[in-house]
């Protein structure tokens, strides 16, 4: 008698082809998520600061007859439309992620959920993008949508550091001993680098640069609140020498200290950067700069944070 296999169903044949481990692809994907977040949030930037807000004067469509820009809306409406396309870029990369972590789902939840986190926040953002442009560029609205940005620059930071083995479950190599100080205290300097961003948006919805002629600002005095800004900065700075004079004073070597040292690079780097454009007018080009310097700030302290929690406590 002869037995007949059942054939694979398509899900089978899908899943077998698919990796149990996570490889080269896994690691690229996340990389491009990063880098993906970040290029998103410095095209966000462009839209504001080049007046674009509403170059797109309608969601989900363009305009109220077309999906896409038109001739009509000119460079404002190629801006706007370009940073909506890019959103859907990044979906398509969190999705193909997922598709290729689906075999690896149970025994590594960690990067799973961290996928799912990023696909989800995806369309969460595109349509928190729609109602502030429904709302005609609510500064409030505008600043949710950026720090839903940067909440996913941490996401990504936190799947690009457990695909590569450097953190998470299934680290691939020993991390060089730290004082027991420094997770704590990279924890804070994390902490405090989120409010100043949370600080940035009120700022930033207190300045000149609406996205729009006609777009409404928050009416909070923006020379106070920016000083208010800088209170955090300046513990982040304070924190960030203090990790780098342990690390030299100890001979600390290997993936934190050069964390530490990218963490204050991009410190300074902001910090100069910040104080140029409040002495300069607030210049839209240097305000573009800060921004995308502030995402780095939250992916260098995110994974400064992530190392010093991970690694040997000496």
């Amino acid at each position: 008698m002869t037995i007949i296999s059942p054939q694979p169903t398509l899900g089978q044949k899908i899943s077998s082809r698919l990796p149990r481990e996570v490889n080269t692809t896994v690691r690229r994907l996340s990389v491009l998520s990063l880098i993906g977040q970040t290029v998103l949030i410095g095209t966000g930037g462009a839209v504001r600061l080049t007046s674009s807000g509403l170059g797109c004067p309608t969601w989900p469509r363009c305009t109220d007859g077309s999906l896409v820009n038109t001739p009509e809306s000119g460079i404002h409406g190629v801006i706007e439309f370009g940073n909506r396309t890019l959103t859907f870029v990044l979906a398509l990369i969190a999705g193909l992620m997922l598709v290729y972590l689906w075999n690896l789902r149970k025994e590594r939840k960690d990067l799973f959920l961290l996928a799912v986190g990023l696909l989800a926040s995806i369309p969460a953002q595109a349509i928190i993008g729609g109602i502030t442009v429904l709302t005609g560029l609510n500064p409030w609205i505008v600043g949710l949508h950026f720090l839903v940005s940067m909440a996913l620059v941490v996401f990504a930071t936190l799947l690009v550091n457990r695909t590569y083995g450097r953190t998470g479950q299934a680290m691939n190599r020993r991390l060089t001993a730290v004082p027991a100080v420094m997770a704590p205290l990279m924890r804070v300097v994390a902490g405090f680098s989120a409010l100043a961003v949370i600080l940035g948006v009120v700022v930033t919805g207190a300045g000149p640069h609406a996205g729009d002629a006609n777009a409404p600002r928050n009416g909070l005095d923006w020379d106070l609140v920016s000083h208010f800004h800088a209170v955090p900065a300046y513990v982040i700075t304070a924190g960030t020498l203090f990790a780098f004079y342990v690390v030299l004073r100890r001979g600390i070597r290997g993936e934190f200290r050069t964390s530490v040292l990218l963490l204050l690079v991009v410190t300074v780097l902001q910090a100069v950067i910040g104080f140029t454009q409040y002495f300069n007018g607030i210049p839209a080009l240097l305000v573009g700069i800060h921004m995308v310097c502030a995402a780095l700030l939250m992916a260098a302290a995110t994974n400064t944070a992530d190392i010093a929690r991970h690694s040997p406590k000496s």
